[in-house]
Order: structure tokens, then sequence, then C-alpha cells
């Protein structure tokens, strides 16, 4: 049987089992050859010696014949040594992986496996932040800059989003097959090669955003233009403020209409983001009074650190707007939703008893969750999005029985799920300096699933599970985090440093467009 990870394993990986039995097998058939090529000439010689026996010459023939054979030695001789060469190239080349494929301290051994799989994870956590920084930075100098001038670094970029998106798949494929209950001895070396991948994915990707970072800088040149820059972002802070006012107008509105539970995601949302606006007052007043000292490296430093707060800020304000436009269209599709479902149960029960007899178990399922909506609709304030989730994923348990389809293309499966997305992703990106590998690898699988075109409704429902799982795996690693700045930096600190606007671990400064080994290239002016 294939095993799992070999299935899902990219195949641009050669297998190197492969190419060794190819070699040997070469090797074999040319010392085969060369051994048998001296019998066949033999026997096609016998003939002329006898013929030359029974001749006056029968001397020189003998003589000729004894040179023939010592000379019918020497091709066997050739091969053999061929192939002995041909072992030792296969030997040296073992050897010569294994002495090369080192640990980061630059040991002559082969990285242990959990070794591996913990640099693929941190790997895959630094390329998110810089492709999620990426973004941002090359969105602010499109706002300043021709379309054209930016777009290489758009494109590469893209490119980087690519290798990531592959590597996040190849570990999604990695964690199923380890909650399958794949025994891991048995596809170690499949393991290694995934996990080679993904950490070759993410190395290419972060070197090619490395490779462009120098070139952004030029276009934005915040050291040379703080001071434009510096009114630009002033302004913008004057627009996040006034959405941050709206979004905690629309959050006291959602606590009257709805249930506590529906509001829950983005409760503390406003008070975060003006959190990050404190954070983005002290650093704008910064870069302000180095602009004004001629000291534009260090204002840049201190820009660029107000620039990503105000992001975040921003985020996280739409993200309270977004969930009030979802809870409306959710409380206003529901009565449909479960007049389908209605529909479908029906439906379903009117199926001959010997079809029914195998939904016995859906249709009280169905029964129960259509009666338990309809309570909580009539009770008062409810969570529309949450209901309308049990009430197309009932209908939809039916649908695949024979109890109908489910209406409008499954669009009211969708809301759910993309709801769920959104939430997840704006989680994630304003708390990513705490977040592992493992939410983000469940949200990158949740956008695939959601991708354009049409989606399946197993996939709209799967992706819809991935997404909170994500949020549950993202607010787990928050909660482990605890205070990231101890108390120090200043206002506002410790919220830049868990959105990953600040560089922990003593690395300082605030991220900027790059790979990981510039990302952090402004942090030596910022104090």
């Amino acid at each position: 049987m294939t095993s799992p990870l070999r299935r899902s394993r990219s195949r641009r990986v050669p297998s190197q089992i492969a190419v060794r039995a190819a070699h040997a097998v070469l090797g074999g058939l040319v010392a085969m050859g060369w051994l048998v090529l001296p019998l066949a000439r033999a026997g096609a010689d016998a003939p002329v010696a006898r013929a030359r026996d029974t001749g006056v010459a029968a001397r020189p023939a003998t003589t000729a014949q004894d040179g023939t054979t010592t000379g019918d030695l020497v091709p066997p001789l050739v091969a053999v040594g061929a192939a002995g060469a041909l072992a030792a190239y296969g030997y040296g080349r073992r050897r010569r992986r294994a002495t090369t494929r080192t640990t980061p301290g630059g040991d002559a051994k082969i990285i242990p496996l959990h070794e591996l799989d913990d640099q693929a994870r941190r790997l895959l956590v630094e390329t998110d932040d810089c492709v999620r920084v990426g973004a941002e930075e090359l969105a602010l100098a499109e706002d300043r800059s021709a379309g054209d001038a930016i777009e290489p670094f758009v494109y590469d970029l893209r490119h980087a989003e690519a290798g990531l998106a592959a590597a996040f798949r190849l570990r999604q494929r990695l964690d199923e097959t380890e909650g399958a209950g794949v025994d891991p001895a048995q596809d170690e070396s499949d393991r290694r090669e995934v996990l080679e991948e993904i950490v070759a994915h993410c190395r290419e990707a972060g070197e090619r955003l490395d490779a462009a970072a120098p070139g952004l800088d030029q276009i934005r040149a915040l050291e040379r233009n703080a001071v434009a820059a510096l009114e630009s972002a002033e302004a913008r802070f004057r627009e996040v403020a006034a959405r941050i006012r709206g979004a905690e107008a629309t959050l006291a509105g959602l606590h009257e209409r709805y249930a506590p539970a529906a509001s829950l995601p983005v409760a503390g949302d406003a008070e975060q983001a003006k959190d990050r606006l404190l954070f983005t007052t002290s650093h704008l007043n910064q870069a302000r009074q180095y602009a004004d000292r001629g000291d534009g490296a260090k204002a840049a430093a201190h820009l660029r650190a107000a620039e990503g707060a105000l992001g975040q800020a921003l985020d996280l304000a739409n993200g309270v707007e977004r969930l009030a436009a979802e809870l409306d269209s959710a409380a206003a599709g529901l009565p449909a939703a479960i007049t389908a479902a209605e529909a479908s149960w029906n439906a379903a029960r009117a199926l001959p008893a010997e079809a029914r007899a195998g939904l016995v178990g859906r249709l009280g399922h169905a029964e129960a969750v259509l009666s338990a909506v309809r309570h909580e609709t009539a009770a008062g304030p409810h969570d529309p999005l949450d209901a309308l989730r049990r009430v197309t994923e009932a209908a939809a348990g039916l649908a695949g029985a024979g109890g109908g389809d489910v209406p409008d293309g499954h669009g009211q499966a969708l809301l759910p799920a993309r709801s769920a997305l959104a939430g997840a992703a704006c989680f994630i990106g304003t708390h990513r300096g705490a977040v592992g590998s493992e939410a983000r690898t469940r949200l990158a699988e949740a956008r695939r699933l959601l991708g354009p075109g049409s989606v399946p409704l197993s996939e709209v429902l799967r992706a819809d599970d991935l997404a909170r799982e994500a949020r549950r795996l993202a607010e787990r690693d928050v909660r482990a985090y605890g205070n990231p700045s101890g108390g120090r930096g200043g206002a506002g600190a410790g919220g830049a440093v868990l959105g990953g606007i600040l560089l922990g671990d003593g690395e300082g400064g605030p991220m900027s467009y790059g790979g990981p080994r510039t990302r952090g290239r402004r942090g030596a002016f910022f104090t």
C-alpha cells in the first residue's frame, strides 16, 4: 500500500531509492554484457580452430587462439572495475549527502526528524509573517508610487505566496497523516522528504523577498521622504481613529440585537485597536522628532512601526463592522434556510420505508436542530450565524441521503464558513507574534478550500470546521504567550509585539518588507 505521505508529496521531489536502484541495475547489465561477450566469441571461433587443426599451420593457429583468449579477459576486468567504481561513487554520494545535511550548529550529521519538524514549523511562521508584512507595505507603496514601479515587487510577493501555500498544503497533509494514526517509523523517510520540501519552499520564498527588499526601500525612500510619509501617516491616523469610534458604536448595537455569543469573536477588538493607536501616537511623535533633527534612518524605523500598528488597528475596526454585516445577513436568511431544511426533512420522511431505514438518526438530528433553532429565534436575541450553520449542516445531511438539495447553490452554508475564515484570519494577523504554525496551517487550508469558483458543499463545511479550529488554536497560543513586553517598551509595546509589529526574541525593531534575513533591517535604528 502506498504511504499517504508519499501520495501527498510533490512530484518535484526525486526518489533517491529509485535513482540508486537504477545505478545498480545499469552497472549489473554492463558487467553481465562484458562477461557473456567472450563466451559468445569463443563459440564463434571454435569451428575455425577445428578447421585449422587439419592443416599444416596448426602451430600458428594455436598461438592465435591463445592470444584471443588472453585478450578476452580484459573486457570483464574492465567491467568489474567500472561496476566497482560505480558502487564507490554511489557510496560516496550517500556519504556526501549525509555530511552536508547538517544541524543549525554546523555538526556534520543528519538532522534528527524532530529537529527537522521544528525547523519546518519555525520557517512556516517566519515566512507567513514576511508575506503578510510584505503585502501590507506594498499596499502603502502603491498608494504613493506608480503602479509599474512596484510591479516587480508584487510579482515577487505573489511568487512567495505561492511557495508558502504549497508548504502549508504539505504541512496539512502531514498533520492529517499523524491524526490518522499512521506509524511514524514506517513513514519516516517519506516524512523527512516532505519536511525537507516544506523547508525548501519557505527558504526560496524568504530568499526572494530578501533579494527584493533593497529595491522596495529605494522606491519607498522613507529615509529621504520622512516628512511627506509622516504627513500621510498622520492623515491616515485620523481616519482610523474615526473608524474605531464607529466600531465601538457598532459593537454596542450588536449587544442589543443579538446574543452575547454572537459578538464574542470581536468582543475585545475595539480596545485592542485603541491600544494599537496609542502605540502609533508614540512612534509618530518620535518619527517627527528624528525627522526634524535630520536623522532619516531613525525616523523611518519609528514611522514603519507606526504604519504597522495603524494597519492592525484598521483591521480590528473593520472586523467589527464585517461581523455586524454578516450577522445581519444571517438573520435575514435564517427563515428561508429553516424552510428549506424542513422541506428536505419532509422529502426524506416521504421516502419508501426501506430507503428511509438508514435515515432514522439523521432525521432525528435534523428535527432536533430545527426545533431548537425555532425556539431560539422565538425566545429573543440569538446568534444567527451559529443558527444558520446548524440548520444548513442538518439540511446537508438530509440532502445527501435523498432529501433534496441545499438551495441557492449552498450560499447559506458559505456565509458562516466565510465569516469564520475572515474572523480567524483577522485574529491570527493581529496576534501573529504569538500564533504558531498549526493555527496558520488550518487557516491556509480553509482558505484554499474556499477559493474562487464553485465550491462543493462538502468542502464548504470542511473549510468552516478548519477555520474555527484555526481560531481555537490561535487563541490557545495567545493564552500561552503571556505578557510579551514584560512591562517594557512604552505605551502599547506589548500589543505591538503580540501583533508581530515589533520583532521579539531580542531582535527588536519593526518588521518591514523582506524575508527572514532582511525583515528586521531597521531594528538597528530603533531606540
